[in-house]
């Protein structure tokens, strides 16, 4: 079955096609602009004493010193810790760090060479955003 349209009509489509009056739809491959950031998640690591808090770890503070690098580079928009029972935490850095720029920054951590820290760098898709 096929679609016929009167001749003016067609020829009126035809024209407005050619000259940009009507664009054609976007192809189907494009895909949209994704904000994708790479985060640092702190889990408890060997060294970690269970029944104390977070501040009270040994080790705790070289962590924040370290952490405070990057904030004064701007390249950490959010950091902190969790406050439920599993510990641990969490950090934002600025887009467009490398995968491998913050890993390197999270192994190189005091926190995470003591056994204080587990870190791991993870992607993150930025999916709301106010």
């Amino acid at each position: 079955m096929s679609l016929r349209l009167p001749r003016p009509l067609a020829a009126t489509a035809l024209a407005a096609l050619m000259f940009g009056a009507i664009a054609p739809a976007p192809a189907q491959t494009d895909k949209p602009a994704r904000d994708v950031r790479y985060v640092i998640v702190h889990t408890p690591g060997p060294a970690w004493i269970v029944g104390k808090s977070f501040f009270e770890q040994a080790g705790l503070q070289a962590h924040v010193e370290h952490y405070r690098q990057l904030l004064a580079q701007g390249k950490l928009v959010l950091g902190g810790p969790f406050l439920d029972g599993a510990a641990g935490g969490m950090m934002v850095p600025a887009p467009g760090l490398s995968q491998k720029e913050l890993d390197d920054f999270a192994q190189a951590d005091p926190a995470v060479r003591s056994g204080l820290l587990k870190a791991e760098v993870r992607p993150w898709l930025i999916g709301m955003k106010g």
